[in-house]
């Protein structure tokens, strides 16, 4: 399938989250793999700007009322209690697709908003991946840990109806392209888009399977519940500036 510009900005864009996020089968990378985590002070933001850089994920009239979750030496901590059930984060490379080149760089900054459905689940994969990583674990570690934690439903299965706000004018997703793209995400039970039309020509949706960025994963991907990760640009930011257009 020939990749259009647009469609491998969304891809490189939907790796940094919630991957970061999330692992997007995507073209050839160009960006180096890392190789290994730098010292933790590189990942850590003033608390303030981390608050204000996750609120910017969404429109105002939905981040005024969440919780925002900060990220700490251990993990991800809440610094702002909210009462409409979304939760705002700035996600970092670590938090998402183990196979993601870009996954150790400390400029990625995912501002995103996940809605009161993608919480329990979603929330709660980039909250545990996130303080296992920092603690040392191994990848194989944190994939053990968090199969345990989604049999046992210590983390639940998946609802229905769980999104992600991704709309931040500030946000650094990619060291590809133009580093930010402003859209929305959203999250589905289901092995492949073929009920969305994901990825095929003059389609707005972009999708793929969350657990692993690169091909050859089938095997381990296999052993966890399907989620599949649908992504649409939107025409402005959080804040109503319009997005310049991309070339198609």
């Amino acid at each position: 399938m020939k990749i259009r510009p647009r469609t491998h900005a969304l891809r490189y864009a939907a790796a940094s989250v919630a991957s970061l996020l999330l692992g997007l089968a995507i073209a050839p990378l160009h960006a180096k793999d890392a190789t290994g985590m730098a010292p933790i002070d590189a990942y850590l933001l003033d608390r303030t700007a981390e608050i204000n850089l996750a609120r910017s994920a969404a429109p105002a009239s939905i981040s005024k009322d969440a919780t925002v979750l900060v990220l700490t030496r251990t993990g991800y901590e809440t610094a702002v209690k909210g009462t409409n059930g979304f939760v705002c984060y700035v996600g970092r490379g670590f938090g998402g697709a183990p196979d993601w080149p870009e996954r150790w760089d400390p400029k990625i900054l995912a501002a995103a908003c996940d809605n009161p459905p993608a919480v329990p689940t979603m929330t709660a994969l980039l909250k545990l991946r996130t303080a296992l990583t920092l603690a040392g674990k191994s990848d194989a570690q944190v994939m053990d840990r968090i199969k345990a934690a989604l049999k046992s439903k210590e983390i639940p299965p998946l609802g229905a109806g769980a999104m992600c706000y991704m709309m931040s004018k500030n946000a650094y997703l990619s060291a590809q392209g133009e580093h930010n793209m402003a859209h929305v995400m959203f999250y589905v039970p289901t092995k492949d888009g073929t009920t969305w039309g994901a990825n095929l020509d003059g389609s707005p949706v972009i999708g793929g399977n969350y657990w692993y960025l690169l091909p050859g994963h089938e095997a381990d991907a296999a052993t966890l519940p399907p989620i599949s990760v649908f992504l649409v640009a939107t025409s402005t930011f959080s804040d109503g500036t319009p997005v310049a257009p991309h070339p198609m």
